[in-house]
């Protein structure tokens, strides 16, 4: 079995992780776009799904299991050290210490239902990606990229507020939350699916690979068969 990857997938698999964690980051600030409600990640969450699209898309299931992988061991790993890096003593002269602990610092609440929500959310998002492109012999990306994103994006946000605010907020204003943050999410797939399409094709002409999904196991564990 060809275990090699291409450059062009690793920096696929860095962007997926980069955004990842500069979302997580973000996702602390509270903005209001046209008097809904959001985080600021936002504005770069969507894009690792983008990615997880474009991975699924060209080089199969196996690769994405893979990269969904790397970037939830990145995430642990970045709350890990923060957590750390809150808890160590800071210096005398540091004035810092509470407003760096007030950005940095996650509940382990808040922690688990980020770590689950992504791990679930993208695992869809690539099974979905995965499914509908056999069964449709490779046609209608466009129409794959928006269903795989909408169930992974509900799956996520659900995930997240139910564990995080279930029992802080009314269960109906959860699920506001959790169905806006959906579509505002995949309304953001919408507007740059045409840049998607343009780069999915680019890839698989330059890779000269478009994997078909057959025969395969959707074991999210199978780690060993990238």
């Amino acid at each position: 079995m060809d275990k090699k990857v291409s450059a062009l997938f690793m920096v696929c698999g860095i962007l997926f992780n980069v955004t990842l964690l500069i979302s997580n980051i973000l996702a602390i600030k509270i903005i209001s776009v046209g008097g809904i409600t959001a985080t600021a990640g936002l504005m770069v969450f969507p894009i690792t799904y983008i990615l997880n699209d474009c991975i699924a898309e060209v080089w199969g299931f196996k690769k994405a299991r893979l990269i969904i992988w790397t970037g939830f061991i990145s995430n642990f790993l970045a709350v890990l050290f923060y957590q750390l890096a809150v808890a160590v003593p800071a210096a005398s002269f540091w004035e810092h210490q509470d407003s760096f602990a007030s950005i940095l610092s996650q509940t382990p609440r808040v922690a688990i239902g980020s770590l689950l929500a992504f791990l679930v959310g993208s695992f869809l998002n690539a099974y979905v990606m995965s499914r509908m492109k056999v069964s449709s012999g490779g046609k209608h990306f466009s129409v794959r990229a928006i269903v795989s994103t909408l169930i992974g994006e509900t799956a996520d946000s659900m995930i997240f507020f139910l564990v995080v605010f279930v029992t802080v907020l009314p269960l109906s204003e959860v699920m506001i939350m959790v169905f806006t943050q959906a579509f505002m999410k995949s309304a953001y797939e919408v507007v740059i699916l045409p840049v998607t399409t343009r780069v999915v094709k680019y890839i698989k002409r330059v890779e000269n690979v478009d994997v078909y999904d057959e025969n395969i196991s959707y074991n999210v564990l199978k780690l060993k068969e990238i």
